[in-house]
C-alpha cells in the first residue's frame, strides 16, 4: 500500500505481480514437460553455440518441438531478460524503475497525477497491491480493479474494472470495450490534471473495489 510521510521522499511499497507466479510455475514444470530443467536447457543452448534469441527460438521449436511460450521463456532466460518475471525479489527490485520509466522526459508532468491516483486507490483498503509493468501500473485487490496508463504527454487513462456495476456510468467514464473482449478493465477516466480526480472518480473507484470483494 502507498504511504507518504510528511517531509520525507515519497516511498511506495510494491507487491510482486501475479504473473511472476505464472512464469515460476512454467519453470518448475519444465523437467516434467520437456525432460530438461531451465538450467539444462540453457546449457544445451550454450553447447550448440547459439547466442541470438531468434536462432535460439528456432532451434528450440524445430529441433525439440517446444511451444512458443516455453521456447520464449528459455530463450529470454538465455539472454538474461526475464529475471524480473520469474524471480519475485528481482521483480520488486525493478518495480520502481518500471514506474519511473513511464514518466520520463515529455511525460514527467504526469507523475503527480499518477501518484494521486495510486493514493486514491490505496485509500480504499489495506488489501490493495500495486504491481507495476513496463507500460502500465495495475492495482489489485483480489484481481485487477484499476489500471494507470500514461496514454499521451498530457493524459493518463485511469482504467477501472466495472463488470457487474449496477450504477449508470457518467459520460466522462469511457467504455474501453473490455466487457466484449473479456478484459478486466471495462471503463476509463481520461485524467489530465489532479483537479479531475474528484468525488465522482473516487465513487467509481469504490465501486470497482467493492465489486472485487470476493476472493478467487
Amino acid at each position: 500500500m502507498a504511504k507518504k510521510a510528511a517531509g520525507k521522499p515519497r516511498r511506495i511499497e510494491y507487491s510482486v505481480h501475479p504473473g511472476v507466479a505464472y512464469w515460476q510455475a512454467i519453470v518448475a514444470n519444465l523437467p516434467e514437460k520437456t525432460g530438461q530443467s531451465l538450467n539444462e536447457w540453457l546449457a544445451l543452448l550454450k553447447k550448440q553455440g547459439l547466442t541470438g534469441e531468434a536462432e535460439q527460438l528456432k532451434w528450440l521449436k524445430i529441433e525439440h518441438g517446444l511451444g512458443g511460450t516455453t521456447a520464449s521463456l528459455i530463450a529470454e532466460s538465455a539472454q538474461g531478460k526475464n529475471r524480473q518475471t520469474t524471480d519475485g525479489a528481482a521483480y520488486l527490485k525493478a518495480a520502481a524503475g518500471y514506474v519511473d520509466n513511464l514518466y520520463q522526459d515529455a511525460k514527467s508532468a504526469l507523475r503527480p497525477i499518477h501518484d494521486a491516483l495510486v493514493d486514491l486507490v490505496c485509500s480504499m483498503g489495506e488489501d490493495i497491491k500495486i504491481c507495476p509493468c513496463t507500460t502500465i501500473v495495475p492495482l489489485y485487490r483480489n484481481h485487477v480493479i484499476a489500471q494507470i496508463k500514461p496514454a499521451t504527454r498530457t493524459r493518463i487513462d485511469f482504467g477501472l474494472a466495472l463488470k457487474g456495476a449496477e450504477k449508470k456510468v457518467p459520460k466522462r467514464l469511457i467504455d474501453t470495450g473490455g466487457l466484449k473482449k473479456g478484459d478486466r478493465i471495462t471503463h476509463r477516466f481520461p485524467i489530465t490534471s489532479e483537479t479531475e480526480i474528484d468525488a465522482e472518480v473516487r465513487d467509481w473507484v469504490k465501486v470497482a473495489y467493492d465489486l472485487d470483494e470476493d476472493g478467487p
